[in-house]
Order: C-alpha cells, then structure tokens, then sequence
C-alpha cells in the first residue's frame, strides 16, 4: 500500500511540474505586456499581458507572459481592432488613414461591389488591413441596365461588356441621371437582378448593400421586395441607404422595416442622424418598436456634422434645400472651401458635375441623440481617399474622435460602450453568415489578433473639412493578423496583413 501511495504521490508530483517546465520554455510570438485590456463581450477590464502566436491570442493573463518580442504598452488601452461597416476608400490612402485611426478591418456594405471578388483591386496585393463588400445594387443595376461591370461605382474604371463604353457610366453618374437611376426594372430584367444577388451571394459578399436614396425614382414597390426576398432566403442583411424624403420624414425607414418584417430579411439602416435629421429620436424609437415586434434591425452612426457628395449626386437634382433644410450658403465646394449662391450653384452642377461638396445640415444635439442610444454601431463613411491633391470630408478620424470627444471630453459614452460599438457590435453583425466575424471584435484566447493600442488621455481626431489628410492623435500601436502595422504611432510600410474577408 505504502507502495502505491508513493507511485501515485510520484505521478501527481510529474503532472503537476509538466505544466512549469513547459511554461518555461514557451515563449510566445509577441506579448504585449501590462496594458489596459478592454473585452467588450466578456467584460474583462484590468491590467493584462496578451500573447500572440501565428495570427491569434493565444494568451491572456496578469504575467509576465515571456515572448520572443515584447512591447511595454503600460499605462495605455488594449482593445480589439475597430470594424467600420461603411467605407467607401479600398484604396492606398484611405487604408493608410483608417489604419491610423485604429481600423483594422474596413467594409464597403452600403454601397457594394460587383464582382466582389473583384472589390479592393487596388490593394488586394499590399493590403495594410482587411478588406470587403456587400453585393452592390447599383453595380448590378449598372450591369443589367447599361451592359457594364463596375465593381466599385465610386473608385473602380468600368469594364466595358457591350457596345457601350466609359463614356455611358460616366453620362449616368455625372449628368443627368440614365436608366440607372430613373427606369424601373422590367419582369425579365428583375429575374436577372435576381440571379446576379445570388451569384454575388455565392461569391462571398456580406449582405446586400442597397444606396436606395440614389436610384429611389428607378426602383419600384416589385423590385425593393425582390431584394428583400433574396436577403431573407439567404440569410444575410440588406445594408441599405434609405430613400430620404424632406428633413424628419420617416416614409423611408417604414419602407424599409416593414420590408424587413414583411419578409424576415435582417436590415441595417445606414448613417441614421443624416437620413432622419430632425427626426432622429422618432427614428430611433421607431427602430426600438421594430426590434420588440421581432425584426432583425440595426443601424449606425457616422460621428460628423455634415455629409459629402458629389454635386451631380440625384439628390440634388430633387429640391434638396427642402429636404435638408439648408440653403445654398450651408453647401460648401469641398476643393475650395467656398460657399455656394444660386449662380455658382447652377454653373458647378452643369460645369463641374464631379466635383465633391459638402452639405452642412446635421445638428450636433442628432449626433449625440443617436450616439447615446444603446446599440448604434460607429462607422466613417469615408470617401475616396485617391490622392491628397483631392478634398473630401474629414470621416478618416472617426473612430478617435469619438474615443476623444464623446467618451473623454464629454462623457456622452462610457469607454467600454464606445469600444463594444466600433468592435463587438460590427462583429457580431456579420458572424450570423459571415464565420471569420466570430474571431473578431474580441480579445479572447482563439481570437484573431487584430489590436488597437491607444492612449486614452491624447486620442483626438485631427482631420478638418479644410485639412482632411491628418493621421487621428493617439494611436500607439495596431495589429492585423498579429503583425505591427503601426509602431509608436507610425506606419510600418513594409507591412501588408490586409486580407479580402468574405461569407465563404
């Protein structure tokens, strides 16, 4: 017996020293020691280490973890990386800038592409974070209507496919609007809308991205519930940009969550505040209505005054100053600065029908009312970013300024709620039919090592409608993919872990 005791007794001693020695000799890829590791899903908030091997956490704990590589991130916030649903920048520069506010994952879902395969082209080989689209309406409409593939109808050149040329998209998105945006879809040509949603849908693509508000006098009672139909037989959201009637009309979001709720479809209401304007708590409650009776809703807010278009934009062409309730000294051309009058107005929209402006008709008291109320996902909405000879709105410091206005300067959101809006909440969006979505927007042991570091006493958006090309302030380190693309707040250019996300 004695005997046995101490065989058993000699067993639980090596299992037990396994373990130690093991630890000894593990050391892990990177660790990131003694930060401020915020967990939006389980609520972790303390001082952590976090080790990385091959990509993903492998390792949360008060330490010391040993690592082949170490970074001293003390006294600084360790969050998962920020997912922006709404970007209209697969380009360079707009990575660049995103990255540098803390995105590491950055999403065309309003607008969309088709092919989505093809979305991202220009940086699909160097690729700072990861990238990815919704199927867009509009490229289909292109397609179906005009004979043309355009991936992306604001960054990519067309493709011809018939007889018509570059010319035809440029006729249909800078004059006059075409068939595009002004016919509705025939029975044979809404079968074939149809069939494209699905091919798109197999390729891949995160839902279905509907810009409804551009193309609202082509699409027709028939159409809208095809799409809706599609969403809900696939499982995936229709991302839509609902039509805009005049400042706190809400015809447009019924439209839309009775179409949800008439079909079973999930919807996100695209940049609330710009589209509800006045209307926005109605908006609001009538979203939180739409939830208790079963509908599968959410929305988001973009964390600025004002919004950007081109002057050509449809919109404009309806009796804009009626629908925003603005006049023409609240629009700005955004290469110049200068405010319009009636006979500026008149000659850039006939002379200069790709030229950018921005309309100023968001009240501060909309943003904080939509901001405040639990659930709203933060998103950029951020326009092409090609060169930095080009203006365009200041969206790329969206995420810090809301870290640095709306938590630290005003107290509007507590840190973790802002921090579960630009990570959790995205993630969770998508990971119902988008699998790589459950290892994102969380810092947990098996989740992607996708990481923002940032000073929360100095984090501020710096871009202004006049100097938009600022990097945001207080941004110390991001991981994509556990790599450092940015190191003591700048850009490692030798760093490309971006890669396309898809529902595949």
């Amino acid at each position: 017996m004695n005997l046995l005791i101490r065989l058993v007794g000699l067993v639980v001693a090596l299992v037990l020293a396994v373990p130690a020695a093991f630890a000894e000799e593990v050391r892990f890829d990177l660790v990131l020691r003694g930060g401020r590791v915020i967990d939006p899903e389980s609520g972790l908030d303390a001082v952590r280490d976090v080790a990385i091997v091959a990509g993903r956490i492998a390792a949360i704990e008060p330490g010391p973890l040993p690592g082949t590589r170490e970074l001293d991130v003390s006294g600084l916030v360790v969050a998962p990386g920020f997912i922006d649903l709404h970007s209209h920048s697969p380009t360079p520069l707009g990575q660049y800038y995103q990255v540098l506010d803390g995105v590491t994952t950055a999403l065309e879902l309003e607008a969309g592409a088709f092919p989505v395969e093809r979305f991202g082209s220009q940086i699909e080989a160097n690729a700072r974070i990861h990238f990815g689209a919704s199927v867009g309406y509009g490229s289909l409409r292109m397609l179906v209507k005009h004979g043309l593939r355009v991936p992306h109808l604001i960054v990519d050149r067309p493709e011809p496919v018939g007889l018509l040329g570059a010319w035809t998209v440029v006729r249909s998105l800078f004059s006059p609007p075409t068939a595009v945006f002004l016919e509705p879809a025939t029975a044979a040509e809404r079968a074939r809308l149809r069939a494209l949603l699905g091919e798109g849908l197999d390729a891949g693509g995160l839902g279905i991205g509907l810009p409804l508000d551009y193309i609202s006098e082509a699409v027709d009672a028939a159409e809208i519930r095809m799409i809706f139909e599609v969403a809900a037989e696939r499982r995936v959201p229709v991302f839509i940009h609902i039509r805009r009637g005049i400042n706190g009309d809400s015809a447009g979001l019924e439209e839309a969550l009775g179409l949800a709720e008439g079909t079973g479809a999930a919807v996100h209401i695209c940049h609330i505040s710009h589209n509800a304007m006045r209307g926005t708590g109605a908006f609001l409650r009538a979203i939180r209505e739409a939830r208790a009776r079963g509908v599968d809703v959410t929305t988001e807010l973009l964390p600025y005054n004002a919004g950007s278009a081109l002057i050509s934009s449809a919109v404009f062409g309806r009796d804009w100053q009626t629908i925003f309730g603005i006049r023409y000294a609240d629009v700005e051309w955004a290469e110049t600065g200068e405010r319009f009058n009636e006979a500026m107005w008149n000659e850039y929209r006939r002379e200069r029908p790709e030229g950018q402006v921005i309309h100023h008709y968001v009240k501060e008291a909309w943003t904080r009312e939509a901001l405040a109320e639990p659930g709203v996902i933060v998103v950029s909405d951020l326009l092409p970013m090609i060169t930095e000879q080009s203006k365009v709105a200041p969206h790329n410091g969206a995420f810090s300024r809301v870290l640095g206005r709306y938590v630290r300067e005003t107290g509007l959101l507590e840190l973790e709620d802002a921090l579960a809006r630009m990570t959790l909440l995205p993630a969770r969006r998508l990971e119902a039919f988008a699998p790589a979505f459950e290892r994102k927007g969380r810092l947990a042991v098996g989740a992607d090592a996708d990481i923002t570091v940032f000073d929360a006493d100095t984090i501020l958006d710096r871009a202004t409608y006049r100097d938009p090309y600022q990097a945001s302030a207080g941004i110390a380190y991001v991981l994509v993919a556990g790599e450092l693309v940015v190191r003591d707040g700048e850009l490692d250019e030798a760093v490309h872990p971006g890669k396309r996300l898809s529902a595949n």
